[in-house]
């Protein structure tokens, strides 16, 4: 369980990293196609900054921005009252203050926000008055594999081979191990489109071993 009033439970910014590029990996291979996918990251938004974001489709996002200072996650729960923003990202270093008050942030929405910098625990600000339904959208990265395998079963449901997501595979890829064709198979029967699997590696910047 990971939510704003517990904390303890989320990975530290490297452990979280390498989850979320894990994550936007598996859903490009289990759904090439962009728009059905929950997580996507970007290793190049800007010279210094990486950024991942989960979206499911029903107005509920996360942005996450990684940075040399530290990490920053703004949270949207479409179920949720949306606080006083400056609420709730009270004492939130400068360093993240570009991203939580500028674009995409601001037309996102923010009922949530948790922040670390370096040797500092996770810290959030002042929680808006009731459920800010951050368990439901912390939990996920929890950075283990085997939560990424339970959701993914139920949301890639006939994407991928009849023996069911292979733990095997997604834990290596949770732990950084370069992806090859055989790990591809392991998850689905056949992909329709291995150069779009390419590009999406290189957005992520995901080591491989693919022969296009």
């Amino acid at each position: 369980m990971v939510n704003t009033k517990y904390l303890q439970s989320l990975p530290d910014s490297k452990k979280l990293q390498s989850a979320c590029k894990a994550m936007a990996v598996l859903d490009a291979i289990l759904c090439q196609e962009w728009v059905y996918r929950y997580h996507s990251y970007n290793n190049d938004w800007s010279e210094d900054e990486e950024f991942f974001e989960m979206r499911n489709g029903e107005g509920d996002q996360l942005l996450i921005l990684f940075k040399a200072e530290g990490t920053v996650i703004n949270g949207f729960s479409a179920d949720a009252e949306q606080g006083d923003k400056t609420q709730l990202t009270k004492g939130i270093p400068e360093a993240f203050h570009e991203f939580m008050f500028g674009e995409p942030v601001n037309s996102a929405g923010t009922t949530f926000c948790v922040w670390k910098t370096e040797n500092q625990e996770w810290e959030t600000g002042i929680p808006a008055a009731g459920d800010d339904h951050s368990e439901e959208l912390l939990s996920p990265l929890d950075g283990n594999p085997e939560t990424y395998v339970k959701w993914a079963t139920d949301y890639f449901r006939g994407s991928y081979r009849e023996e069911g997501i292979s733990l095997e595979t997604v834990t290596a890829i949770f732990n950084q191990e370069p992806l090859s064709r055989e790990m591809v198979l392991s998850l689905v029967p056949v992909l329709e489109d291995w150069d779009l699997l390419l590009e999406d590696l290189a957005e992520v910047s995901f080591p491989y071993h693919i022969n296009s």
